[in-house]
């Protein structure tokens, strides 16, 4: 485009023609501004000929797509004046240096995750992206399990503007465990134990996919892309996440941010951990393996309701990019802290119970979608409401369990069942009937909680002992655990899901005309 209008210095877009589009690019969506040397053939194009000696600069910008998907497109701007054209160049350089976008990251590379694509996804896809955009990048790539965690502890952390994983679920999860675990050392908080006010972790995390399901990617930008997800890292983006903890007793389990899944999906992952030989199949084989023996399990499970919430599970109002029901719920929690404190809240507080026979019991703190999936396990679960989505899914016949699991894929209410019960919790505690654990260690508390039963669901006794939890794609070693919700407590590269629209930055042409 032929730039003739009077400078702006201080214009926050940058109007450009392409393709016979007005369009307007915010800023904070530009990647990077490059002086463009114009070649002997470009200057003989047309009316440029008649220039002795034209000046141009490239403006590198998000291109946004279908379906969330984002590229990196660029526009020429052409200027007969060197002093406007260097004006332009300056201007928005100053721009960019204002937007909170990430100079130096730390980035960890899992070789084997998914389809063992990671490297040379992050060479070929994200690292020139990184470079037109001036990041610098300190790689490591990974060597074995807990490598970037346990890497987390020992490097200057403060030097770096945010941490990339390039992986799947699992690797996004340990270096988020790194993270936190490195904040609670550093301000001297025992993660053992669960009433700990731990130390928000504030070190943006970036997630480029190179996984199996790529859950967490998919559930908070919308697509697992990996071009979409480097663009949302360079543009700065910064999304909070609630994150739950797990403990027993007073001994720390894991960090939670997307599902934790007792009976059907605990026995999938501990299935398919012994046939890791077949790759990503061996999710599906495990999943029929699993739905064919139709086990349930008899525990208690006792919950704290989320109170402060605006939405409920069964709203259809879905968590999208600058969502209101996650800014009131995180206002109306900090609200109810400054009165009571987390001591008060825990102890005081009222608790539901329900005993009974459970095919399967989910906890989620988003909505947990993924391709085969698309509204997840709790579609209008949100990311930092503060809350989770509980999901108890009670004894029934295999054929409604299997209606259940279909209306993961389509859009029919899932929720819509008799068998089906969810909540919105704050904190919940579980023990299985027939678990090794004794339930009456869990806590003080849940003495008196487990010693109540639901008229509707006596106790009786199952074939099978106990399940395992499936704690984001992890087992853990006890079925007996507490959960805690912590608000907003990591911070990822990312928007939540925008509304669809093919191009959300257009506006109209009085707009433009007004602006210019």
């Amino acid at each position: 485009m032929f730039l003739d209008f009077g400078f702006k210095q201080k214009c926050f877009y940058t109007q450009y023609f392409l393709r016979n589009q007005n369009c307007f690019v915010p800023t904070s969506e530009i990647i990077a501004v490059e002086e463009t040397e114009l070649n002997k053939k470009q200057r003989n194009i047309g009316k440029w000929q008649k220039m002795a000696k034209p000046h141009a600069f490239t403006v590198y910008y998000v291109k946004k797509a279908r379906n969330h998907r984002w590229r990196c497109s660029d526009v020429t701007f052409w200027c007969v004046d060197e002093h406007l054209c260097n004006q332009w160049i300056q201007a928005l350089k100053e721009l960019l240096e204002m937007q909170s976008k990430p100079k130096q990251l730390l980035v960890y590379i899992n070789p084997y995750g998914g389809k063992r694509q990671g490297k040379s996804i992050y060479e070929q896809k994200v690292a020139p992206l990184f470079s037109l955009a001036s990041i610098s990048t300190d790689v490591v790539i990974t060597e074995h399990a807990n490598h970037a965690k346990d890497n987390l502890f020992e490097v200057n952390i403060n030097k770096y503007d945010g941490v990339v994983c390039v992986g799947g679920d699992g690797m996004f999860s340990e270096v988020m465990h790194g993270l936190i675990g490195r904040m609670q050392k550093d301000s001297g908080i025992d993660q053992n134990n669960p009433k700990a006010p731990l130390v928000q972790c504030n070190i943006r995390i970036g997630i480029i996919p190179a996984g199996s399901t790529d859950c967490i990617c998919y559930s908070t930008v919308g697509i697992s892309d990996p071009v979409t997800s480097a663009l949302h890292i360079i543009v700065g983006d910064c999304q909070p996440l609630d994150v739950s903890s797990v403990h027993h007793n007073n001994t720390f389990l894991k960090y939670s941010v997307s599902l934790l899944g007792y009976g059907f999906y605990g026995d999938i992952l501990k299935d398919s951990e012994k046939k890791r030989w077949m790759g990503p199949m061996r999710y599906d084989y495990s999943g029929l393996k699993t739905f064919l023996s139709h086990h349930y399990y008899e525990g208690t499970i006792s919950f704290q309701p989320a109170k402060h919430t605006v939405g409920s599970p069964q709203d259809k109002d879905s968590c999208r990019t600058g969502c209101y029901i996650c800014k009131k719920s995180e206002q109306q929690l900090s609200q109810q802290y400054k009165e009571c404190g987390l001591k008060h809240e825990e102890d005081e507080e009222e608790w539901k119970v329900i005993k009974g026979k459970f095919l399967a019991i989910n906890a989620v703190n988003m909505s947990c979608a993924c391709p085969r999936s698309p509204k997840g396990l709790s579609p209008a679960a949100h990311l930092a409401d503060g809350s989770a989505d509980l999901i108890l899914v009670r004894k029934c016949s295999r054929f409604d369990f299997l209606r259940y699991l279909v209306r993961h894929t389509n859009q029919d209410d899932q929720f819509d069942f008799s068998f089906v019960d969810v909540y919105r919790v704050k904190s919940f505690q579980f023990t299985s009937k027939l678990s090794e654990d004794n339930e009456s260690n869990v806590t003080d508390i849940g003495k008196k909680r487990f010693g109540q039963f639901c008229r509707d669901h006596p106790a009786c006794c199952c074939n099978i002992a106990s399940s395992t939890w499936n704690c984001d794609g992890e087992t853990l070693d006890s079925s007996a655990i507490q959960v805690r919700v912590h608000c907003q407590f990591v911070k990822l590269f990312a928007r939540g899901i925008e509304e669809n629209s093919k191009d959300e930055a257009a506006y109209s042409q009085s707009s433009i005309e007004q602006l210019l």
